[in-house]
């Protein structure tokens, strides 16, 4: 029997038909360095070769085809770049045309006239004649009749590949060959055996060969179905594993009473009754709090929600127990808000609250710094500044961070040397919905707690969508809520890779808007990415204060800016905002007592995908609704956040469509750490022998939370 670890650790260039300059190849544009990088890179779709059509079959919705014939002639044709090679391929009931356009030269040396080619690709029409464009031809040799009998596996593929040899073809080749070396001794199982015989997950050799080439689509299901568990339950396993090691040797301070500080400000301050839903999340976070384990929670709730007022009755909790909070904003603007209405809330308590940013400077800075460290200070709200090293807290016991500024591992770190000898309990709040498969995936570790209750009174915002021919009638309503006091908002997309024309589309806009809304009569500030942060803040200090009616901005605004009095969002360009998005854009509307109205404006074209976005925008309010409708459209890649949150690509599961295998691979993984945390017991070896394999090939685990 052939070692597993030598065949799979082997490097690519050893395996038959690779050698060292197309094994460079497959590293430097796949990322394929061993044997085992090679086995686990799956196929995106599959052909079916289990079907031949004959010429005589063929019709325009044929779509792609394989059949079997004669190749009678070959032909170079054109000049420059219209040159291209031109085949006749006849079976017994017609004649074909073969196109290439690339590598013509190549393909003319390769190709015999008159052998008998199997041949595959999709059926076009031109001068009202079949042809194929670039096919597949395989010559038809006693070795290669298998290939008809089954699904052939297509992997992703880039130009340098396909123009040196190693484009899908070779790889199925190259696949075959090492598939035909592993015995099922060579792929040990990696799951208990318990888990494979409960969920009838069949083998791990099995999914592995049937993956790449399976007979039919019930072999390819089972293998999907097996390999989608195993990545996500190995996934769901290791978070789970860091969560119960963190509770169990990570102490938290313990806060042991709801005191005076609670108690007067639920009685008599709390401006509104609170709804089910704050008062179950505060029991939660409340339960954490007793535990003596630091406690990491996610706060998710729609804009509105009343998040801000959950996280105070917690501060509130913390200075009952002789200890400091603070709470972090990415920006200034929105720290500034928190804090101004924080202040308001405790007024005549007794409770110090102050504001800590890069623009508090010398003696001010000094001053706060100072009250801080002497424990004067209760609760310090500002950005980032509050980590900075001078930042020093007399008892810190309580982290709040708002709009999914997570901790990095430095940040994290900074904030634990702050509050000894316990860290401090950290809430982190976020506005953006996430799908339930997402907050499993990307925030396993944490606990989650949702409030999913708007507070009663608060009118939903209508969203209407309107196309460029309804812009006079939109103007008059715009100048008809200004004329009630109200303000607007006008936001323009900004998509980095054409920054220029976004800036361009922003200036005409502001230009055709000051024609609409002439000074001195009407006052409009303007807001974009490119702008001096003092200057932005001037900006949009003017329409907070309400000394501008309109704010012409990009997505700058899409996160902290609270102005009650705004009642009108208008999105320009629609189609070129995803669904999360346009939810925070509209977000920023409907704070106030006044009916508030989002404007979603548009071309007259719009893709399918746009128009199924405008639809679910107008049809529904509901964040995490539209979170999830955000996740089926644009897949968990493209959702924001995820690519900067530390989250292992998956190579075969597909957070919109697999939440079942998710939901098991989840149970099943906390099953397992309830009951063997370390992993001990015989029949969990295979578990922790796979997890420190997968740990040492990507050393990002640990810290994925």
């Amino acid at each position: 029997m052939i070692n597993t670890e030598s065949i799979l650790q082997r490097p690519i260039s050893f395996l038959k038909g690779v050698g060292p300059t197309k094994g460079e190849l497959l590293k430097q544009e796949l990322g394929i360095h061993t044997n085992g990088d090679l086995l686990y890179h799956f196929p995106f779709r599959y052909i079916d070769k289990t079907k031949f059509y004959t010429i005589r079959d063929l019709n325009e919705e044929s779509g792609e085809v394989q059949l079997k014939g004669i190749l009678r002639r070959l032909e170079m044709i054109g000049e420059g770049a219209k040159r291209r090679l031109v085949g006749t391929f006849r079976d017994e009931t017609g004649v074909l045309e073969l196109v290439w356009f690339k590598g013509a030269q190549y393909l003319q040396k390769q190709l015999s006239i008159g052998g008998e080619y199997i041949v595959y690709g999709r059926i076009n029409m031109f001068n009202h004649q079949f042809n194929i464009p670039h096919p597949e031809m395989d010559l038809v040799t006693p070795e290669n009749t298998t290939l008809a009998e089954t699904f052939a596996p297509v992997y992703p593929s880039t130009e340098k590949l396909n123009n040196k040899g190693a484009d899908v073809k070779n790889r199925r080749k190259l696949l075959k060959t090492l598939l035909a070396q592993l015995t099922e001794a060579d792929l040990p199982e990696n799951l208990p055996t318990y888990v494979v015989q409960k969920l009838r997950l069949g083998t791990r050799f099995q999914a592995l060969q049937w993956i790449h080439f399976p007979n039919d689509e019930q072999q390819l299901r089972v293998a999907q179905n097996r390999l989608k568990f195993e990545e996500l339950f190995f996934l769901q396993l290791r978070l789970l594993q860091l969560k119960r090691q963190r509770k169990d040797s990570v102490k938290g301070y313990v806060f042991e009473k709801v005191g005076d500080y609670f108690n007067e400000f639920f009685t008599t301050k709390l401006p509104f009754s609170l709804t089910n839903a704050q008062k179950r999340v505060i029991k939660e976070i409340r339960r954490d709090l007793a535990l003596g384990i630091q406690m990491n929670r996610l706060l998710q709730g729609d804009v509105g929600s009343g998040k801000t007022i959950v996280a105070l009755m917690i501060m509130l909790i913390a200075i009952d127990n002789t200890f400091q909070s603070c709470l972090m904003a990415p920006t200034e603007i929105l720290a500034q808000q928190h804090y101004l209405s924080i202040k308001e809330y405790v007024k005549d308590m007794g409770i110090e609250v102050a504001f800590l940013a890069g623009s508090i400077k010398g003696k001010k800075r000094e001053e706060i710094l100072k009250r801080l460290k002497s424990g004067e200070i209760h609760i310090l709200i500002g950005t980032h500044a509050l980590l900075e090293d001078p930042v020093e807290y007399h008892h810190l016991g309580l982290a709040v961070t708002d709009e999914q500024h997570r901790f990095g591992v430095e940040q994290r770190a900074k904030l634990w040397r702050k509050s000894l000898p316990c860290p401090p309990h950290v809430l982190v709040m976020t506005a953006t919905p996430i799908p339930r498969t997402l907050a499993m995936t990307l925030y396993g570790d944490l606990d989650v707690s949702v409030i999913d209750e708007l507070p009663p009174g608060r009118k939903e915002i209508k969203t209407l969508h309107k196309t460029d021919n309804y812009r006079p009638q939109v103007i008059g309503f715009m100048k008809e809520e200004i004329a009630k006091g109200r303000q607007v908002y006008v936001v323009y997309p900004l998509i980095e890779e054409s920054e220029k024309m976004d800036l361009q589309n922003l200036e005409q806009g502001h230009e055709a808007l000051s024609i609409d809304f002439p000074a001195p009569q009407y006052q409009i500030s303007i807001v974009h990415g490119r702008m001096k942060a003092i200057d932005k803040e001037l900006e949009m200090r003017r329409f907070v204060e309400g000394e501008s009616q309109l704010m012409v901005a990009t997505t700058v605004i899409e996160v902290g800016v609270n102005v009650p009095n705004a009642s009108v969002m208008v999105i320009e360009n629609t189609e070129r905002f995803g669904l999360s998005q346009l939810h925070q854009l509209r977000g920023r509307v409907g704070r106030g007592a006044a009916q508030s109205y989002c404007i979603l404006m548009s071309s007259f074209k719009l893709s399918k995908e746009s128009k199924e976005r405008i639809q679910t925008m107008c049809r529904t309010n509901n964040g995490f609704e539209i979170a999830e409708a955000d996740l089926r459209l644009r897949g968990p890649g493209n959702i924001e956040g995820t690519q900067q949150s530390g989250i292992i690509q998956l190579r075969l599961a597909d957070l919109s469509k697999d939440e079942a295998i998710l939901k098991t691979a989840r149970e099943i993984a906390q099953q397992i750490i309830e009951a063997d945390t370390a992993l001990m017991a015989p029949e969990h070896r295979c578990l922790k022998i796979h997890l420190e394999e997968l740990y040492q090939k990507n050393k990002g685990w640990s810290r994925i939370s």
